[in-house]
């Protein structure tokens, strides 16, 4: 009599076709199962939802609101019934906001990170974090060219400027509990080099936790805008008298040497390859005092690719939006740094996923 294959394991398999007597996986008996497939393919849509959340002012409106149910937020976000209740159970169902007896409720996760004035807002980064969203609809062709049709190195002013506004919450609070670890503000007058600064969160917290500092900070001109509004509204003493600001692209743009305490180099080596991380990694060096540190903040892909998919990931979205850039692996960054003349190499993470080596240049 034939044996008439099954997709389901029978009851009795549970007991006789286990891994220590069959290895694993044993997959002609049991199959493996599609939630990894299905969690990736509704994780469009569950961005998307967040996307349309952010722009109807969800998240706001429960803040000013409170916890209610679902009538009060469809009259307020301006919805129908129905699509104010797919909109807030969706939220609910991807664990972005609470809900109890059909009540709503912001809950800490939204109050903190997605509505518009919190203190750690995620809620402008959500729209840019992923690069020009048109280069995900040909990530394949991408992979096929090695480039992007349309990558940021076109228009890097228009990419990063609202890149940066919508980051600097998130790396403000990474470069001050960094202190912690670093120690920068009980350095006397500490003079900083803030390369590629963004909106400067770096030069912000070195700034209002050392009043001896003072600051060079470069970027393109036009991000330099950002950096210039978030400094003077920081509220810092006699900030006009401790930054000097050096517009320029961060390769070439000239430097003083042996001049610095320490220089930051602040999620900037992703988006330049190789020979570009390796070529930033030598400027600081070469710009530092001895005994000046550097700072080396950025997702990296750890040495195995099991442990941290987030820089794997990471590394995805600068293929989908840049012409070379990519993450590194923790090996490959140590050895460039250590290979430049850098001693003291540690690892540090002030908040979750803001990795840092910091490495100092021999007395």
């Amino acid at each position: 009599m034939a044996i008439v294959e099954r997709d389901a394991p029978y009851p009795e398999l549970k007991k006789s076709h286990t891994a220590a007597h069959k290895g694993t996986p044993w997959s002609d008996f049991k199959p493996p199962a599609s939630a990894p497939v299905w969690n990736v393919i509704q994780g469009y849509g569950n961005y998307w939802l967040l996307m349309a959340a952010i722009e109807l002012g969800a998240f706001d409106t429960l803040q000013k609101i409170g916890p209610c149910p679902l009538e009060p937020l469809a009259e307020a976000t301006g919805l129908s019934r129905r699509s104010a209740l797919f909109l807030f159970d969706g939220l609910v169902a991807i664990g972005m906001i609470e809900q109890y007896r059909d009540v709503y409720k912001l809950g800490d996760l939204a109050a903190r990170y997605l509505t518009t004035d919190a203190v750690a807002s995620m809620a402008a980064l959500i729209g840019v974090a992923p690069g020009p969203l048109e280069n995900w609809e040909e990530l394949a062709e991408t992979f096929r060219r090695g480039t992007p049709s349309q990558p940021i190195e076109n228009d890097p002013e228009g990419f990063y400027v609202p890149l940066v506004e919508a980051t600097y919450p998130t790396m403000l609070r990474a470069a001050t509990r960094a202190d912690l670890k670093i120690g920068y503000s009980r350095t006397p007058n500490l003079r900083l080099l803030d390369l590629g600064a963004g909106g400067a969160p770096w030069s912000v917290a070195v700034l209002s936790q050392n009043p001896t500092a003072s600051t060079v900070v470069n970027d393109y001109a036009g991000v330099l805008e950002v950096a210039k509004r978030r400094i003077a509204a920081a509220g810092i003493a006699d900030y006009e008298s401790r930054v000097e600001y050096l517009p320029g692209d961060f390769h070439t743009v000239e430097l003083e040497p042996n001049s610095f305490d320490m220089v930051i180099l602040g999620h900037i080596l992703r988006t330049e390859g190789d020979e570009g991380a390796q070529h930033m990694i030598d400027r600081a060096f070469a710009a530092l005092r001895p005994g000046g540190r550097v700072i080396v903040s950025d997702y990296f892909r750890d040495n195995t690719r099991k442990f941290n998919p987030f820089g794997v990931l990471m590394g995805v979205t600068m293929v989908a939006a840049t012409r070379q850039g990519h993450t590194f692996t923790n090996e490959e960054v140590t050895g460039w740094i250590r290979a430049t003349g850098f001693e003291a190499l540690r690892l540090i993470e002030p908040i979750g996923f803001n990795s840092m080596y910091v490495a100092s240049k021999p007395e």
